[in-house]
């Protein structure tokens, strides 16, 4: 193992971090909303779209909610 504070070491380091950096990204999409379902997600405040994509995630995963809107 290399000392802690050396090239080698910081080097596996970075690849290391990479690595994680590319497992828990999360892909940017663009959709369109209606203005009247963007004002309710809105009016939930900081972390909105994060919850718009929880409800694209939970009906994804179930076929019986996605099957009623389609």
């Amino acid at each position: 193992m290399p000392p802690p504070n050396s090239p080698q070491a910081l080097a596996e380091f970075a690849a290391q971090a990479r690595e994680l950096r590319k497992r828990k990204s999360i892909p940017v999409v663009s959709i369109r909303v209606k203005p009247e379902a963007l004002e309710k997600y809105k009016a939930l405040g900081k972390g909105y779209t994060g919850t718009m994509g929880d409800v694209l995630n939970y009906v994804a995963d179930n076929p019986e909610i996605l099957a009623k809107v389609l």
